[in-house]
């Protein structure tokens, strides 16, 4: 068994040389070819040919909606918790800023009755969400490890309960006629509707290319060298003058901003927001998401954003001798985690950096034995 892994991880580690020392224009032109494929992916002309890949018992361009909805939050929790090397256990806080922000300042039902178009509310509720991360980091981020989690697990509580109790925030009755992002067609009609779901898809799916770039930016200017410093060793990268607790409240508020703009996403699609929305699970489900597919790594967090939200959605409305085994959904979405952890702790998609330490121990495993 560790001779087939051993090979797996050579062909893997071969295929990554070959990609990295591949012309630019072959990078390019199949970049543009996956951009292409997953702009496609929700028409039901092109993934009626894909086999299994379509969902049976869901709406399969909802679950796409979704599943690009996992992939923003895991890009913006993998800059938190695979840059900055800060465990984060209430991202999910976050996302329900955001989405409750639009919904105050956007619905009939809100008591602010300011009744402000979706585009507008969406800038306020990024500015919101980012101000909240600063608030929240400010006299926590001197914290480490398990106590950095433990204080941002309570955030997220605090988030949930204050939702299910505000009358302000309306508890389980939740704000409704939540308006939808602009656009029409020539005939008038409304571009982002009710029941085509692909609209929003498209829009997050652009959202996502957007916030890449943008991080991937981040990442290597002296911004992302500090937050990689900080994650290494954040002592020794504090000796050599690396102002550390700046560069991780940037890192918790770059992360509460992408969560933010996922929460006012999720809300005008939705059309309703209430507290049911913001369970503590799903924060869990994103951090496993970007360990399961690489913390640090950009493409990583968005492989495992993806496949993690694909995951728990593809058992609905299956059934096994008489079981609906969506019911068993995190059952078999626990048993790989585990399986992975196992087999390759350091994610599919890792970084270099990382996967060169889990190479290394490996080898002094194997030397020790």
């Amino acid at each position: 068994m560790t001779n087939v892994l051993e090979k797996v991880r050579s062909g893997r580690e071969a295929a990554g040389e070959r990609w990295r020392g591949a012309p630019r224009w072959v990078r390019w032109a199949l970049l543009i070819a996956v951009i292409a494929f997953f702009y496609a992916l929700p028409n039901k002309e092109f993934y009626q040919y894909l086999g299994p890949i379509p969902t049976p018992g869901a709406n399969f361009t909802q679950v796409m909606f979704t599943v690009s909805i996992y992939v923003l939050l895991a890009v913006g929790l993998n800059i938190v918790v695979g840059f900055a090397g800060l465990l984060d256990l209430g991202y999910f806080g976050f996302f329900a800023v955001g989405a409750y922000t639009v919904a105050v300042l956007t619905s009939p039902s809100s008591d602010l009755k300011t009744l402000w178009p979706w585009l507008l509310a969406v800038p306020v509720a990024i500015a919101l969400t980012m101000v909240s991360g600063v608030m929240l980091g400010t006299p926590t981020l001197r914290l480490r490890g398990d106590y950095l989690a433990l204080v941002t697990l309570g955030f997220a509580e605090m988030i949930r309960i204050g939702a299910v109790s505000s009358e302000f925030l309306k508890g389980q009755r939740g704000f409704n006629q939540i308006p939808h992002p602009p656009g029409e067609y020539a005939d008038g009609k409304p571009f982002f509707g009710v029941l085509d779901a692909r609209p929003y898809y498209w829009l997050v799916l652009t959202v996502i290319i957007l916030v890449v770039i943008g991080v991937r930016n981040l990442t290597h200017s002296r911004v992302g060298r500090a937050w990689i410093s900080i994650r290494e060793d954040e002592d020794a990268a504090q000796l050599m003058g690396v102002p550390t607790f700046k560069f991780k409240l940037w890192a918790f508020a770059a992360g509460a901003a992408i969560a933010g703009l996922a929460g006012a996403l999720f809300a005008g699609k939705q059309n309703f927001v209430n507290s049911q929305n913001f369970e503590l699970l799903n924060s869990i489900i994103i951090l496993a998401a970007v360990i399961f597919g690489g913390s640090g790594n950009i493409v990583g967090a968005i492989v495992g954003g993806g496949l993690v939200a694909y995951m728990i959605e593809r058992f609905r409305g299956i059934e096994l001798l008489g079981v609906e085994l969506y019911e068993y959904r995190f059952l078999f979405f626990g048993l790989v985690l585990v399986v992975m952890m196992i087999f390759r702790p350091e994610g599919l998609i890792p970084n270099r950096r990382r996967a060169a330490e889990f190479k290394d121990r490996r080898k002094e495993v194997t030397v020790g034995e």
